[in-house]
């Protein structure tokens, strides 16, 4: 198996979708669309974009059960 790809690793990749999420949900206003605007801000792909959205929505649930 070649290791020569310019891809992140796995966990490196799973940071930046927590990053994204954290970010996201920080918001007060969420940008409109979300997910181009988190691939452009982190460099991520959709997928990643759209688990960060899910994500970001866990975390804004939690603050407001635990504040």
């Amino acid at each position: 198996m070649m290791d020569g790809s310019l891809i992140p690793p796995e966990h490196e990749r799973n940071a930046i979708v927590e990053q994204a999420a954290q970010w996201l949900s920080d918001q007060s206003i969420p940008p409109r669309p979300i997910v181009p605007e988190l691939r452009k801000r982190f460099d991520i792909s959709a997928l990643e974009a759209c688990e960060a959205t899910a994500l970001a929505e866990k975390f804004r649930m939690l603050r407001k059960v635990f504040a």
